[in-house]
């Protein structure tokens, strides 16, 4: 097939980019943005994101893939053929053929609790922007409460976490809408412009996580931004979960830290133009040792100094939580730059 076929046969899978990984990736979902999946042979997961809009062509185009354990990405082409497990170049083009020819359902129209339909699209930076103005600060609440059962005790500096008491939950587009409390974090670029939200939902008690399939998820633009705690300078913290870098935190107060939310995220951060030392907050997974590897090779490629920083359990909130603040704090002294245990290590 010529060059400019296969270009055109992929612009036009990235024109309903959504509509081919429900079809192709049906073990993933969709996060804000991207389709979220294991692997591009549909295995479930988390560690593949897929780019559901963007332009036809070029960087960030829609339908464009990268799996954060292995490096790999490719286009909506390539996941045909390995989600059917095709070898010849023409079988996968047919099937693309095919597929596009197909009818696809047009998304359905919102509405609003008083029935009105809605002009916000679910899943928007807008929608993410209105429900964290609709939320409340963190202090007193169930958010708190279940913080602190995590050990994360000090909130000093967690702005962009708030509490919604009644925050919608829906299994999926078939399932009746729940209604849980949730913490509601903030998603924000470089320069402090909201694109996302990440939402936790809760047991009613804050005891724990609400009891659903999908206790995490996050909508909007997600894609190099992230949770921020402090305003990175020279020095910046990144890891994928937020309790991941709250824990820390708990000993490091003053460094600007931020959340990813997925290893995939975490792999693709933008950097500041001020940063000069980057410290990846590792998780013990395949996900995480990919996720690190990219970032750190991206960070050392610009004349960032990147260093990797490992917890002694799976992630850093299993260190605070079972070995306590002060292992924690020894961990986190052990791996810093010396310059670094001065300026921000918590006494």
């Amino acid at each position: 097939m010529a060059r400019h076929d296969a270009s055109e046969l992929a612009s036009r899978l990235g024109r309903n980019a959504e509509a081919v990984c429900r079809h192709y990736l049906s073990s993933g979902h969709r996060a804000g943005r991207h389709w979220v999946v294991g692997d591009v042979q549909n295995s479930p997961g988390r560690s593949m994101f897929v780019r559901l809009t963007g332009p036809e062509s070029g960087k960030g185009a829609a339908g464009k893939w990268t799996d954060a354990s292995t490096g790999e990405h490719g286009d909506l082409l390539d996941v045909i053929r390995e989600a059917l497990g095709l070898i010849d170049f023409n079988d996968v083009a047919e099937e693309a053929r095919r597929f596009l020819a197909l009818p696809h359902p047009e998304p359905k129209k919102t509405r609003t609790p008083t029935g009105r339909t809605s002009s916000i699209a679910i899943g928007s930076p807008e929608a993410s922007r209105r429900l964290f103005a609709m939320s409340q600060p963190i202090g007193g609440t169930l958010a708190e409460i279940y913080l602190n059962g995590r050990a994360i005790t000090s909130l000093a500096g967690t702005s962009a976490l708030r509490y919604h008491p009644r925050c919608y939950y829906k299994p999926d587009e078939h399932s009746p809408t729940e209604i849980w409390p949730a913490i509601i974090a903030s998603v924000t670029d470089l320069h402090g412009n909201q694109t996302g939200a990440h939402r936790t939902w809760l047991a009613p008690d804050g005891s724990g996580k609400a009891p659903v399939e999908s206790p995490r998820r996050a909508m909007g633009d997600l894609l190099g931004h992230g949770v921020r705690f402090g305003v990175a300078g020279e020095v910046l913290a990144a890891g994928e979960g937020i309790e991941t870098v709250l824990s820390p935190r708990q000993v490091l107060p003053h460094m600007p830290m931020m959340a990813a939310l997925s290893a995939a995220h975490l792999a693709a951060i933008l950097f500041p133009a001020t940063l000069r030392r980057l410290y990846v907050l590792r998780d013990r997974d395949p996900a995480g040792d990919g996720a690190r590897d990219s970032l750190v090779a991206r960070a050392r490629s610009v004349g960032i100094e990147a260093i990797s920083v490992s917890p002694i359990a799976k992630d850093f909130n299993e260190d605070l939580r079972w070995r306590g603040i002060d292992a924690l704090r020894a961990t986190l002294m052990e791996q810093l730059h010396p310059e670094d245990v001065h300026r921000f290590v918590e006494g």
